[in-house]
Order: C-alpha cells, then structure tokens, then sequence
C-alpha cells in the first residue's frame, strides 16, 4: 500500500526521505532494489530482517508486501526508535521492531519466517546458522558484506548449511552529484549481496 509520502507501488524510496541518525548503517536506494530482488518476496511473506538499521528495508518491504509481516531486529534501543519512527513516516504497520541481540533473541521470535535478511551482526555466522533453523524447505537466506571477513564468513556459512541456488552479486553504482560549478560522478561503497535457499 502506498503512503503520502511515497505514493507509489514501485520500491526505491530517496534515501533522504527516511529519517537517519549519525553512523547508523542506510542501505541506499540502489544496493535497496538489490537485496529486494534477492529476497523474492510474496505478497503474504514473512521476513526478519536482522541488523535493520535505519529500516528501509523494512519500510519498502512493509509497503511492498501488505499482507506479510516484518520483523526488524536491532540491538540498540536508540536504533529501534528509529526503526518505528521511519515506519510511522511512511506510515507502515506491519513491521514489529525487536529490540535484542542476535543471535540470542531469535529463539524468542512468535513467528516463523519465510525469508530472512542479515544485514549486520558481528557472529554472522552463529545468527546465519540460527536464522537458517527456523527457515521451512524452500525458505531464502540475504546477506549482506561490506568487507573480506563477512564475504567469507557468510560464504563458508553457506557451504556448510548446504544452502541452493546460491547467487552472489556485487553493487557498483555512481551518483551525479554537484559539486561547486561541476557535475561528477561519486561512488556508491560498493557491497556484496549474497543469497541462498534451504530445499530440504
């Protein structure tokens, strides 16, 4: 359902209409409509969505997916309130935020998930290997890394969890940007945008 302030059905919300807290993680528009595809959501899904951050991506899946359910996990209470305050601007009412630390508050989560996204988390392979217990057969797994460490961490947790179908897609993406009389080209950092499902 789309909202007053972004009244269309079509995902990839400005970054600059989500409200931000100084070096809390935004995944920009663009790296955005990447790990939605890897997501494949259904209209009914339900997605945790670990490490949310600022909470685009549980705002653009909340807009997305009227009927599914968001869970946003996030440790800091602070980086919660931020999570619902981003939902009440765009006016989303199917996420829950969680405050809590994963892996450990997952066991406590009252729904199950189709789909689950990691962005974040420093035992990314204790809270993959959680997340991914809870998953049914044909559930789907969406990391994200920033660096070497979670590249390999997430791929070897893939390797052992016997994950399917996996994809690994790298972003690379420039802005135009302004900067004095001239019109450049930035640099987006680039991440890598790892997927994978549980068959059986």
């Amino acid at each position: 359902m789309p909202s007053q302030l972004w009244p269309y059905i079509t995902p990839g919300i400005p970054d600059e209409l989500f409200e931000n807290l100084p070096g809390i993680p935004l995944s920009q528009r663009e790296v955005r409509l990447l790990l939605i595809a890897q997501l494949r959501l259904k209209s009914d899904s339900v997605l945790w969505d670990i490490g949310a951050g600022t909470g685009t991506i549980p705002v653009e899946v909340g807009l997305l997916c009227p009927g599914g359910k968001i869970i946003a996990i996030e440790r800091d209470e602070e980086v919660a309130n931020l999570i619902k305050r981003n939902c009440d601007r765009f006016d989303v009412k199917n996420v829950e935020v969680i405050e809590g630390s994963a892996p450990e508050c997952l066991h406590d989560l009252k729904v199950t998930p189709h789909r689950v996204c990691i962005e974040g988390g420093r035992p990314i392979q204790e809270i993959l290997q959680t997340a991914w217990d809870y998953l049914p057969p044909s559930g789907r797994v969406v990391a994200t890394a920033a660096n070497l460490e979670s590249l390999y961490a997430i791929s070897q947790s893939f390797s052992l969890l016997r994950a399917r179908n996996i994809e690994v897609v790298q972003s690379a993406v420039n802005r135009l940007e302004t900067r004095g009389f001239s019109q450049t080209f930035t640099a987006v950092d680039p991440i890598f945008i790892l997927s994978g499902e549980k068959l059986d």
